[in-house]
């Protein structure tokens, strides 16, 4: 499983920024409240590009959670050093696969395929036995970093 962010640029611990949220099973309206917290939380410490395509990737995986699974989701994001982490847990074991839609899909299939086209890495972990079912599907961004954003909101 991919590393938590927690070093800093000198090798040292960093502490990571946390937050997490359940959503209930068909609660879109949860979504804009997943990425107003995930705003809120890379605010000040993550260039605007990181910012916008991190807002636009957590809307994806939680959304894809849940219109394909009937359980709702556990979504974290830690933000530690230059790096975020994104996970967004459902409880349905199908693994996601990207693939590119057709002009016939609408506006469905495309989650997946900017995921993997915008993050710096991304991945979908099973959850091991004893600790339910369903997988995690997370993405990290670099573009972040300690100190103020000095060119303008995040």
């Amino acid at each position: 499983m991919p590393r938590e962010p927690s070093a800093g640029e000198d090798g040292g611990a960093v502490e990571a920024l946390r937050i997490t949220r359940s959503v209930r099973g068909a609660d879109l309206k949860a979504v804009g409240e997943v990425r107003r917290a995930l705003r809120e939380l890379m605010r000040h410490r993550c260039r605007t590009d990181a910012a916008e395509v991190a807002e636009l990737l957590i809307t994806e995986l939680v959304t894809n959670a849940l219109v394909h699974t009937d359980r709702g989701a556990e979504v974290s994001a830690s933000l530690a050093a230059t790096r975020l982490r994104v996970e967004v847990r459902d409880y349905a074991a199908r693994r996601p696969r990207p693939y590119v839609p057709t002009a016939d899909d609408g506006t469905h299939g495309r989650g997946l395929v900017l995921v993997q086209a915008l993050a710096d890495d991304w991945g979908v972990d099973a959850l091991t036995p004893g600790s339910g079912r369903g997988k995690v599907v997370w993405f990290e961004l670099d573009g972040c970093h300690d100190a103020p954003y000095d060119g303008g909101p995040a």
